[in-house]
């Protein structure tokens, strides 16, 4: 009985290595798993981490950190890595509090220069990634530079103040949910019913998952990718915006820390570093486990720097669980087959 339970051809056998495999080796599954687990023990470990107060505050920089991560996964969807996260971030805020306060521009048009100008900045670096063959690392690492010398520029190295209603809406709730929140949800919500439903959405999929077999089926391959870079170049500003008003008075380079987290949520969300089908909502949850991990550690005295070591320990784990686990399936299965040929050949 004990040898047939333990039997890896057995049908037990065989659904526990597929539960084992959907687990370990990426997908959606995981992220839901670890967020509800680091849920349930957060009181344990900071009895006051989820006080009413406390996961209030911390849902508006999940938000933030949500649409961040859409930005940074349209472009790992194709195959690239964008580091230019900072400097649009910043752009975006300096935009939307420094254009209505220094330069008198109306509301609506400081919010719209805010997404607007982060999406042509996004726009070049796709351009020049797809029509010049410049490697990303290297474009968006230069537009990085650019759009902080830019941000510095515009405020003469002083930082400005988000417009009242900015402020208010960001800072609001509906019922007892913080509007950010609710904003965040219907970004990603929509976002994933294009990406999954609509004809622009499965053709950057496709791209993603191979440019040759895209091109060969006629696809407009560059246009799809510049277009990734343009719409992340849109996230990246309505986060900056959101940001903005929930902090009010943001720091000129406060993006700085969102760069290693934006990757870290696309990856813990199941989109693959090699490009692919893309997960917004997993995305998200993986930007709430993130913030709630930050809020946990910081709860029970871990610095700043101690909190990016454990974000990377966390990306690192995750990306060597996806190295390893197919290697070991596959040697089980080879394992499997040759004791089945045996048995067989008996």
């Amino acid at each position: 009985m004990f040898a047939k339970t333990s039997d890896p051809n057995s049908p037990a056998g065989m659904r526990m290595e597929s539960l084992w495999r959907r687990v370990f080796s990426g997908g959606q599954a995981p992220i839901w798993i670890a967020t509800v687990l680091l849920f349930a023990v957060s009181p344990l470990v900071a009895p006051g981490s989820l006080k009413y107060s406390a996961v209030v505050g911390m849902l508006p920089f999940a938000a933030v950190l949500a649409i961040a991560a859409v930005g940074q996964m349209l472009v790992i969807q194709q195959r690239g890595l964008d580091l230019s996260v900072p400097g649009m971030m910043a752009f975006g805020a300096a935009l939307v509090t420094g254009l209505s306060q220094w330069y008198g521009w109306p509301l609506w048009a400081a919010i719209a220069g805010a997404v607007i100008f982060p999406g042509i900045a996004g726009l070049i670096n796709g351009i020049v990634v797809t029509r010049f063959g410049v490697m990303p690392l290297v474009v968006t690492l230069g537009m990085n530079a650019l759009l902080l010398g830019t941000v510095f520029a515009l405020s003469n190295g002083t930082p400005a103040g988000a417009p009242q209603e900015v402020a208010d809406f960001t800072k609001g709730e509906w019922g007892i949910v913080p509007n950010a929140l609710i904003f965040a949800v219907v970004v990603i919500v929509i976002g994933g019913f294009i990406s999954q439903r609509s004809i622009v959405g499965r053709k950057l999929t496709a791209v993603g998952v191979s440019d040759r077999a895209a091109t060969a089926a006629g696809f407009r391959v560059k246009l799809y990718q510049t277009m990734a870079y343009a719409l992340a170049g849109v996230a990246y500003g309505i986060a900056a915006i959101l940001y903005a008003g929930y902090v009010t008075t943001p720091p000129l380079f406060f993006a700085d820390s969102y760069l290693l987290p934006t990757v870290t949520a696309v990856v813990l969300g199941g989109t693959a570093l090699t490009g692919g089908r893309a997960a917004l909502i997993s995305t998200g949850v993986a930007a709430l486990f993130l913030t709630q991990l930050g809020q946990l550690l910081r709860a029970v005295g871990w610095q700043e720097s101690y909190q990016l070591i454990a974000q990377a320990f966390v990306l690192l784990v995750v990306i060597l669980a996806r190295a390893i686990v197919p290697m070991i399936t596959r040697s089980v299965r080879a394992r499997r087959e040759v004791a089945r040929t045996a048995v067989t050949s008996a």
